[in-house]
């Protein structure tokens, strides 16, 4: 019914990092009966973020496996036929009530401030009347039986639980008019033919649990045992909010952020592990989970941490061999898409000097895109600026350029921010009459162009000596 969000995602992770701590197999089922509010594209949707969050399905619709089809308007056959078991031992009934009853049935508990239910009134009907009114061609539905006295249950996370549901809620619908399932006979049919074991799914199905149990009861069949994880908030408290589209993860996808980051952020706000720890990876999260650890408080999460999270792991990618290789395409994509209507010099895109970037502005970068913003531009444009402008600055243009040509030449083996303050400090004291801050600006105008941006110290380490050079010497013969 919709496409996946970071409660979604955090259900899903759950439930892959608990199959693969007990080499067990993770499938992804899509449950589609609720065919008025099916989103085209979205099933298809989950599973992309799935494989992109690193998490991908053993067995699914797109992967297919052994206990397929994963859809469940492709297993209409099945749910109709276990209805049938239902009606036939009388755990089940057809109810005749016309939509308009059921309506009436709700405004009546509203006004005396009750919870609507069903009165189970076509629980009492004959067999001879079901006969008559299936005769007459009226419209119905398949009710299950709920029986008062339901056996307690042990929760992975909740502990031992039950809910006499029959005492506050009406016989539950299980086949629609359409044909197809709702919510309690499908996931209860599925799970025992796809041989099922464990069940991690929300909090909000922790009342409905003793509902399941019962149908498992009444087919005879053994249940899987069932986790619900606690809910996933906002930091201050309040629901996650689906309408802003802020939690979806195409979002994420679209502004840069790493699976891993994710991965790590939503698993930290809640519980399951030993401690706290920022920058885990996927597999240092299976290894340390251990089910017994999620605690029933809900999982307040603080998405302004997320750049935080975000770039501890891009610094774990840039200090990667084989991972920093793929950033580096990235960024040339970046800037290409960002700058590619200005002068790029074809030298400002080649994988070295790239790599250079990658590799001194590690630490420093929440996002690979921070390196295409206009703080940054100057490592990707390189000025076009006249002998004339730095002229109007220094008149010691010449001798300056010369001093700084030669620190690029003694430094060349590796520049250091802090070395060079110090250096360019004793450079200015070697001109006749140029400011420190004049020699500054006109560097930085020769160097970027600009009139702001990080400090000449920063931006040479970044520009790195060869560069540097290159744009002084243009400058000068420009």
């Amino acid at each position: 019914t919709g496409f996946l969000h970071l409660g979604g995602l955090r259900t899903a992770l759950y439930n892959y990092i608990f199959a693969k701590k007990h080499q067990g197999t993770f499938i992804l089922r899509v449950e589609d009966t609720d065919q008025n509010r099916v989103v085209p594209g979205a099933a298809e949707g989950i599973e992309n973020m799935l494989d992109w969050a690193g998490i991908p399905p053993d067995e699914s619709p797109c992967r297919g496996g052994p206990r397929g089809p994963y859809v469940q308007s492709l297993r209409l056959e099945l749910y109709r036929g276990a209805s049938a078991v239902l009606l036939e031992s009388g755990a089940a009934y057809r109810c005749f009530c016309t939509p308009q009853r059921l309506e009436l049935l709700r405004r009546e508990a509203l006004c005396c401030q009750q919870t609507p239910r069903y009165d189970n009134r076509c629980r009492h009907l004959t067999p001879a009347e079901v006969a008559q009114k299936l005769s007459q061609g009226l419209d119905c539905v398949v009710r299950f039986r709920l029986e008062k006295g339901v056996e307690p249950f042990q929760d992975l996370v909740y502990g031992w639980n039950k809910h006499e549901v029959a005492e506050v809620e009406g016989d539950p619908v299980i086949l629609k008019g359409d044909g197809f399932p709702t919510y309690h006979l499908a996931n209860v049919v599925d799970d025992h033919y796809m041989g099922i074991t464990h069940v991690l799914r929300g909090t909000e199905w922790l009342t409905s649990t003793s509902k399941h149990l019962l149908l498992y009861k009444a087919f005879g069949w053994e249940p899987p045992q069932f986790g619900h994880l606690p809910l996933l908030l906002n930091k201050d408290g309040g629901k996650l909010s689906k309408r802003q589209g802020d939690i979806f993860l195409e979002r994420f996808v679209q502004d840069g952020f790493l699976p891993e980051a994710l991965l790590d952020i939503i698993t930290n706000c809640g519980s399951g592990f030993a401690e706290k720890q920022m920058g885990r990876t996927l597999e240092e999260l299976i290894s340390q989970f251990e089910i017994g650890r999620i605690t029933t408080h809900s999982a307040l999460l603080d998405l302004e941490m997320l750049p935080e999270f975000n770039r501890i792991h891009l610094t774990r990618h840039i200090e990667n061999e084989g991972l920093r290789q793929r950033l580096v395409r990235e960024l040339q994509e970046l800037v290409k898409q960002v700058y590619g209507d200005q002068q790029v010099d074809p030298e400002v895109l080649e994988k070295e000097y790239v790599e250079r970037v990658l590799l001194l502005r590690k630490g420093h970068i929440s996002l690979l895109r921070n390196l295409v913003s206009s703080d940054y531009s100057y490592l990707w444009v390189r000025p076009s600026v006249s002998r004339q402008q730095l002229q109007m600055i220094s008149a010691e243009v010449d001798e300056i350029g010369k001093l700084v040509l030669g620190l690029m030449t003694r430094q060349a083996a590796a520049l250091t921010v802090e070395e060079l303050n110090k250096d360019l400090r004793n450079l200015q004291k070697q001109t006749r009459e140029t400011k420190y801050s004049s020699m500054m600006q006109l560097l930085r105008l020769a160097l970027s162009g600009q009139q702001h941006g990080p400090s000449i110290a920063e931006m040479m380490v970044t520009l790195g000596p060869k560069e540097v050079s290159g744009r002084i010497h243009r400058a000068l013969s420009s």
